[in-house]
């Protein structure tokens, strides 16, 4: 059973950067592809990035293509977003979620662990 803690939200101009951060403990953690999603209120949960177990492959959703960077450390266990030129439409909770190193997806089902979530705001 995989934990998966968020970290990094907070409030921020338009503009601004940010830098999310997820633990993951109770798995080995390079067995896992991981995903940011981000949810706004009244929204479905839409895909943000990808990266594949070994850190050598990442994918970004459109509305994030070159201002987002995923990035992940397999000796600490942790996963990044680095969100850079934010907007207001980026508003919303980020979470973190793992799934199987076979599996390439942008699709939530498909995701097997989840963390709690940490919410960030854009102001304009």
């Amino acid at each position: 059973q995989v934990q998966l803690v968020e970290s990094g939200g907070g409030l921020v101009q338009a503009g601004g950067s940010l830098r999310l951060s997820c633990a993951a403990s109770g798995g080995t953690f390079s067995n896992y592809n991981m995903s940011w999603f981000r949810q706004a209120p009244g929204k479905e949960r839409e895909f943000v990035a990808r990266i594949i177990w070994s850190g050598g492959i990442t994918y970004y959703a459109d509305s994030v293509k070159g201002r987002f960077t995923i990035s992940r450390d397999n000796v600490k266990n942790t996963v990044y977003l680095q969100m850079n030129s934010l907007k207001p439409e980026d508003t919303a909770v980020y979470y973190c979620a793992a799934t199987a190193k076979s599996v390439i997806s942008a699709t939530p089902k498909r995701y097997d662990y989840w963390g709690q979530g940490t919410q960030v705001t854009v102001s304009s």
